[in-house]
Order: C-alpha cells, then structure tokens, then sequence
C-alpha cells in the first residue's frame, strides 16, 4: 500500500477484513482475509476455512493494512470491478 490517501485505488486482495455495520446483521462483525474481488462483492475466507460473501454496496470495511493500520471503508466507494478502480482519479472527500 503506498499512503492513505490513495487508499481506494489499492489491492485489497490478501487484507485482513472486518465487516463494521451492514445491512444485513448477520455480517456484523465478521472478520477474515479478502481472497477475491469483484464489481459488487469482496470473497473472505473466515478463520473456521468457510468462504463468505460480501457485498460491498451494503458493508463498512474496517481493513488492516500490512503496518498493522486500520481504515474504514463504505462499501459503496469500492462498487467498480477492481482493475477499473485502480486506474481511476479519485477526489479527496476529507
């Protein structure tokens, strides 16, 4: 990851993720590595080996950065397939 800045045009392919609000309940609180990325949903392996669902639209990502950093997220500034995302200028919203 280069700085937090750029943070919505990284990989998060191999992050550490944990779901901090969602619509849907259950995902509260799940927590596990991203192992795929797609245009509306992010594929995390939990800590039991079960593979699950995200879909970015609905989530807020708390994401630990290999520095051991935590960013949160809205799901809904990630919706793009991901090799799109990367090359997009993104505005500074803070």
């Amino acid at each position: 990851m280069r700085n937090l800045s750029h943070i919505l045009q990284d990989e998060f392919i191999g992050l550490d993720v944990k779901v901090a609000k969602s619509t849907n309940p259950s995902c509260v609180g799940l927590r596990g590595k991203v192992i795929n990325e797609t245009r509306n949903t992010f594929r995390v392996l939990c800590k039991n080996n079960e593979e699950k669902v995200l879909i970015k639209e609905n989530c807020i990502f708390h994401f630990t950065l290999p520095d051991k950093t935590v960013v949160e997220v809205d799901g809904k500034s990630l919706i793009g397939r991901p090799e799109d995302r990367v090359k997009k200028i993104v505005r500074r919203r803070w």
